[in-house]
């Protein structure tokens, strides 16, 4: 029973080719190619407007030496939130829910953060793994703690977003597992629990939609600290 509880994380292959490449290209399918009825549709103008909102919330804590690189962490952040969204319906997979690929995420964007801030300011990102006034008895202990603390920050990325959606999906399996187990002989708790899935579910679609806006947010944090 654990196993099948956990085989939904399992990449789907058909003929032994894994499917997760289409999971992944899935999200720039939905979005529209630019054409001459572009502001036109309805459907075009409200992703445009949404996209617009979401990079202006995320340049936000970004001085202007960072505004290139706009594109590259909406384009992240549409890919996660569309990726985690499709990954509730029904007989689909989320890729966000494998650690292999949210750290493969993860590190080479936060690694870009700090060789960005190496190359531009060195002494000012050295500066950051020493405070000032430090005592010196507390400096090598300080700075021992401030580089761990800088290299678990790609694996917090990784680790945040996939724990957070792994146990949501375990979540939602065992409720709608219990609902149908009790359907037969306890008809009111099976409509309860039936309640309890669709808050759940709710609850879900929320988790997926933050989650990815955390993701990014904290490598805009990171970057701003680098420039």
């Amino acid at each position: 029973m654990n196993l099948t509880f956990f085989d939904q994380f399992m990449s789907p292959q058909i003929m032994g080719i894994p499917l997760i490449i289409l999971a992944l290209l899935m999200p720039s399918i939905i979005f529209p190619i630019p054409n001459n009825r572009w502001l036109t549709n309805r459907l075009s103008t409200l992703q445009m407007w949404t996209i617009n909102l979401f990079t202006k919330q995320l340049m936000l804590p970004i001085n202007k030496t960072g505004h290139k690189w706009s594109i590259i962490l909406t384009s992240l952040m549409a890919m996660l939130l569309v990726t985690n969204l499709l990954g509730l319906l029904p007989y689909t997979f989320t890729p966000t829910t494998q650690l292999s690929m949210n750290m493969g995420l993860a590190i080479p964007m936060w690694l870009a953060t700090v060789l960005t801030g190496l190359r531009n300011q060195l002494t000012t990102s050295l500066g950051h793994l020493l405070p000032e006034g430090t005592p010196t008895l507390l400096i090598p202990i300080l700075i021992i703690i401030e580089t761990i603390s800088l290299f678990i920050r790609p694996l917090a990325l990784g680790v945040r977003l996939t724990a957070n959606l792994t146990a949501g999906h375990l979540l939602i399996q065992l409720t709608s597992t219990a609902v149908l187990a009790l359907l037969p002989t306890m008809m009111t708790l099976s409509i309860l629990t039936g309640i309890v899935l669709l808050l759940l579910t709710i609850l879900e679609l929320a988790v997926a939609m933050i989650q990815a806006y955390v993701f990014v947010l904290l490598l805009c944090l990171y970057l701003q600290e680098n420039i």
